[in-house]
C-alpha cells in the first residue's frame, strides 16, 4: 500500500510541476508588491553613507523584482520624516495578495519600555509602527537594521506578518552590522540554498546572520547583535543557528504552527523566471497550500497512512488543478 501511495504522490508532483512550468508568461506591468525603505538619522557622516548604500541596495533589488519602491530618508520642509512615514502607510492598500515590504535602516535605542527607530525629527516607536498597520492584513515584511531592535519582533509579530531584527534583545545597543550584510544577500544569487535561481527572505537572513558572525570574528571580537526572524506569529523570533540548511530544527511550541522559516523561504524580493510567469494572485493561492501540506507533514505521526495519503493527494490535485486553471484563462485571454 505505502509503495502504491508514493507512486500516486509523484505522479501528482510531476503533474503540478509540468503545470507550472506551462503557465503563460504574466504581463511585465503587473505589480509584484510595495516596499518602504526608512533610512532613519545617521548621527555621523560615515553612518550616512552606510545607509544611504545598503537603501540602494534595496531599491536595486526591488527594481528588479519588480516592486513598487519608496525611500524615506528625511522630512521635506513642512511635514516630518515620521509624517511622510505615516502617510505613505495610511496610503497603501490594506487588503491585497501583494507583500508590503518595509526595511528600517539607522540607529536604534531602547529605555527599558520602548524601542524606537532614531528618525529626523520625532523617532518611530514599535508600538507606532504597529498602529499605522493596524488595518493592513495583506501580507507585511517588516525588517529592522537598528541597534536595539528586538523588541519590534514581539511589538509587530502576528500571523500575516513576517519580521526580522537586528539583534535578540533590546540592551544589543551597539551599532549593527546585519544591514550591511542583509543587503547584499537579498539579491544575490550566491546565497540561493536550495539552488531553485531565486534567493528568498530566509535565505537571504541566514547568509547575513552568517557574514555578521565572520566580521567579528576577523575582527576579533565577540558578536554584539544576534539577528532573529519571525514568521509563524508567535512572537518569539528564531536565530539562524537553530537551523540546518534552510529548515528550523526546533519544534513549535503551539500545536498547528509551522516552524519559523517556511513562510520567509517562500518570498522573494526577486523571483525567477518560473515564479515571474505566475501571477501574485497565483503564487499566493500556492504558498497558501504549501503551508497546510507542511503542516500536515510536520503532523504526520496523528494519522493512519491511509488518511495521510488521501489528505496529501487532495492538496496536490487542488495545487495542479490552481496551476492548470489559471494556465487555461490566461491562453484563453490571450487568444482574445
Amino acid at each position: 500500500m505505502e509503495g502504491a501511495a508514493m507512486i500516486r504522490i509523484l505522479l501528482i508532483i510531476l503533474v503540478a510541476m509540468l503545470a507550472v512550468f506551462s503557465v503563460v508568461q504574466a504581463e511585465e506591468t503587473t505589480p509584484r508588491g510595495d516596499l518602504l525603505i526608512i533610512q532613519g538619522s545617521a548621527g555621523e557622516e560615515e553612518y550616512g553613507t552606510l545607509f544611504t548604500t545598503w537603501a540602494s541596495r534595496w531599491e536595486k533589488a526591488a527594481n528588479q523584482g519588480g516592486l513598487q519602491a519608496a525611500h524615506v530618508s528625511s522630512g521635506d520642509g513642512e511635514k516630518s520624516q515620521k509624517d511622510l512615514i505615516t502617510e505613505f502607510l495610511v496610503q497603501q492598500q490594506p487588503e491585497s495578495t501583494l507583500p508590503l515590504w518595509i526595511v528600517m535602516i539607522g540607529h536604534g535605542t531602547y529605555d527599558g519600555r520602548a524601542a524606537k527607530l532614531n528618525l529626523e525629527g520625532p523617532d518611530l516607536s514599535a508600538k507606532e509602527l504597529d498602529g499605522f498597520l493596524a488595518k493592513v492584513s495583506r501580507p507585511t515584511i517588516i525588517i529592522n537594521c537598528s541597534s536595539s531592535s528586538a523588541p519590534f519582533l514581539e511589538a509587530l509579530s502576528q500571523d500575516n506578518r513576517i519580521v526580522l531584527t537586528s539583534t535578540r534583545s533590546g540592551e544589543q545597543v551597539n551599532f549593527s552590522r546585519f544591514g550591511e550584510f542583509l543587503s547584499l544577500a537579498i539579491g544575490d544569487s550566491a546565497a540561493d540554498l536550495d539552488k531553485d535561481k531565486q534567493t528568498s527572505l530566509l535565505e537571504a537572513f541566514l547568509s547575513a546572520s552568517r557574514k555578521t558572525v565572520e566580521y567579528y570574528e576577523a575582527d576579533g571580537r565577540i558578536p554584539t547583535e544576534n539577528a532573529l526572524l519571525d514568521d509563524n506569529g508567535d512572537g518569539k523570533g528564531t536565530r539562524a543557528t537553530a537551523f540546518q540548511g534552510f529548515r528550523a530544527v526546533a519544534k513549535p511550541q503551539e500545536k498547528g504552527t509551522l516552524l519559523d522559516g517556511f513562510r520567509a523561504h517562500q518570498l522573494h524580493l526577486i523571483a525567477n523566471d518560473a515564479d515571474k510567469d505566475l501571477s501574485p494572485e497565483v503564487i499566493a493561492q500556492r504558498n497558501e497550500l504549501e503551508q497546510e501540506i507542511e503542516l500536515l507533514r510536520s503532523n504526520k505521526s496523528n494519522f493512519t497512512e491511509d488518511e495521510y495519503y488521501s489528505k496529501l493527494e487532495k492538496l496536490f490535485l487542488e495545487m495542479a488543478e490552481l496551476v492548470l486553471q489559471k494556465n487555461n484563462t490566461a491562453k484563453k485571454t490571450k487568444s482574445e
